[in-house]
């Protein structure tokens, strides 16, 4: 019998709302990956369109959770950041990785904190700056427009020219040892799409798109980027592993569209399903 994968995934807990580790937890094991967490944060809800949610930082928990693991002798084949709750967390993330992260483990950065222009709540510059040094040791890097902008320090518009996206990825390559995904290209009509950059031996930038949804609900990214993981923890090319997790999203989207009340989160967990379908034919 093969021996299953071991995925940690570090970012917070939204009580309700359909985000970071309530998504990355149920769609990366449905792929058959075995998930393990640790909470940066505990929110009542996400910050996006909720007012008044409680925060509890966990950061003072991490070290310790460090320690019984070196202890215990617990590894992972792959380490997979989200939603991070403060700079003072960036170095013992760092030291989590490197202590309990395989010799031939995969990072993942998903550097979530902005989007539409603007940092999160709670987020800046300084932020960002630190978020772009975890990024560097990420073997993927996967960050949409306003991310981009803000690791790279560039203004942010709605829209960028098919050149102007280009020019970003080529920046962003900086800030990764293998490949970068940048999410947000608008530039084709009726479509939503990402460039991909794959850097192993034979470096190719490829862009990849799906049919846009009419419909604005949080959280997309992380379900985006949680497939992604899992597709690529399954043997999946960069740019397969794109199409797949793109596809997932748009079909999340689709299931959501008809509930005009339903836009903290998408409903991914009516399309898990069809994950397997996906990996057969992409």
């Amino acid at each position: 019998m093969s021996e299953t994968k071991k995925i940690l995934t570090i970012q917070d807990i939204s009580c309700y709302g359909q985000c970071s580790i309530t998504v990355a937890l149920p769609i990366i094991s449905a792929f058959g990956i075995e998930t393990a967490v640790i909470p940066s944060a505990v929110l009542s809800t996400h910050t996006s369109g909720f007012t008044d949610y409680t925060v509890r930082d966990l950061t003072d928990d991490l070290p310790g959770i460090l320690e019984h693991w070196e202890k215990e002798g617990i590894y992972f084949d792959a380490i997979y950041t989200g939603f991070i709750g403060s700079i003072e967390q960036f170095g013992y993330i760092k030291d989590i990785i490197n202590s309990r992260l395989k010799p031939d483990g995969i990072v993942f950065v998903d550097p979530a904190m902005a989007d539409n222009g603007e940092f999160y709540n709670g987020f800046d510059q300084d932020f960002a700056d630190t978020m772009g040094e975890l990024c560097k040791i990420g073997d993927y890097v996967l960050p949409n427009t306003t991310e981009a902008c803000y690791l790279l320090h560039k203004p942010w518009k709605e829209e960028f020219s098919k050149e102007e996206m280009l020019e970003m990825v080529d920046e962003l390559s900086n800030f990764t040892k293998r490949h970068v995904i940048l999410k947000g290209d608008t530039h084709k009509q009726d479509k939503l799409g990402m460039i991909v950059l794959d850097k192993d031996e034979t470096p190719s930038i490829e862009f990849v798109y799906n049919d846009k949804i009419d419909h604005v609900s949080h959280g997309t990214g992380d379900v985006f980027a949680s497939a992604f993981v899992g597709s690529i923890m399954v043997g999946k090319s960069p740019t397969s592993a794109a199409k797949i997790a793109g596809e997932f999203t748009k079909r999340a989207l689709e299931e959501t569209i008809d509930d005009p009340e339903h836009t903290y989160g998408v409903k991914f967990e009516k399309v898990i399903p069809e994950i397997y379908g996906l990996l057969d034919s992409i």
